[in-house]
């Protein structure tokens, strides 16, 4: 297999071009994390709510762009984020979704996913249940099978954001991102190669698909256990993800559903910003020692989504 490369991501930035919210990047506070400077890539702001989008649009317009759309449009399996960037893309290009979601998926994403006009249908607990269901689905329709990580177009999509961050941060050494089958982090970390970055990738210890392909020396699946699996609850990350995770400036830790609360609710508390526990993820690796930043070290903390319920970050009277 032929690992994702930096020249994918450029041709990925040419194609969306002007489609997509160019990521905002704001400074932590100064001596938050030790003589470290932080800075926040603020992507919840994307269009739908995380950096899905990204992927989601160069899959489609990279099909159109082919002639290779069929008539029955695309299936995927989701969930919840990449589903909603599936949908805003489809309709974006005019193009008719079906999106599969585990019954568990959050009802902020299933109300949003048909508010875009996607055809929702909501089978098993698990993302890989969903995922057996579209696939069955596109053999059965003709649909396009998207994928919500595990497609060069979706993770070359994705590592566009990577390229954002470091023109809005000179001298970027790191990136601190969460990770679920490794689509963003494959991106990210075809990007980083040419630019000399280190990329961290964060997993919740009750999914860690990317961790455990690492620990084996192969892709392996892995139980599901977290606050953050409606994002980060992949039971295997992608040959991509670990080829690129072996062979690149990585480091992979791990952090704890209580971590990651809390930092999600530090988020609310100090900025006001309500994000999904997978964006918890990242910032509780600086917080709870996971990963910490040299002194001086200039590191970047991807908050990769939104679609989150607030009401559990909103204190009682």
């Amino acid at each position: 297999m032929t690992p994702l490369t930096h020249a994918d991501v450029k041709a990925a930035a040419d194609r969306i071009r002007g489609h997509i919210r160019p990521v905002t990047v704001v400074a932590a506070d100064p001596g938050s994390f030790g003589a470290a400077e932080v800075w926040l890539a603020c992507e919840f702001m994307q269009h739908t709510g995380s950096f899905k989008a990204r992927g989601a649009l160069n899959f489609i317009a990279a099909h159109i762009d082919a002639d290779a759309m069929p008539a029955a449009g695309v299936v995927i399996a989701s969930g919840g984020n990449a589903g909603l960037a599936c949908a805003w893309a489809a309709r974006r290009r005019g193009v008719a979704a079906t999106v599969f979601v585990p019954t568990t998926a959050p009802a902020v994403k299933v109300a949003g996913l048909r508010a875009l006009g996607a055809d929702v249908r909501q089978v098993g607990r698990e993302y890989a249940e969903a995922l057996a269901a579209s696939r069955k689905y596109a053999a059965q329709t003709g649909a396009l099978e998207s994928h919500a990580y595990d497609h060069p177009l979706i993770a070359a999509g994705a590592g566009t954001l990577l390229t954002e961050i470091c023109e809005a941060v000179p001298g970027l050494e790191t990136v601190v991102v969460a990770a679920g089958g490794g689509g963003l982090f494959a991106g990210f970390a075809a990007a980083a190669e040419q630019r000399g970055v280190r990329v961290v990738a964060v997993e919740p210890e009750g999914s860690r698909a990317l961790n455990a392909a690492l620990e084996a020396g192969e892709v392996v699946d892995v139980t599901v256990d977290s606050v953050a699996a409606d994002s980060l609850g992949a039971r295997r990350a992608s040959q991509t993800a670990l080829l690129l995770a072996q062979r690149g400036d990585v480091r992979s830790v791990l952090v704890t559903d209580e971590a990651i609360v809390t930092a999600r609710r530090e988020l609310w508390d100090g900025r006001r910003v309500a994000v999904e526990h997978a964006a918890g993820a990242a910032l509780a690796a600086l917080r709870s020692g996971a990963y910490v930043p040299a002194p001086g070290e200039r590191a970047a903390v991807v908050l990769c989504g939104a679609n989150t319920d607030p009401s559990d970050l909103v204190q009682g009277p």
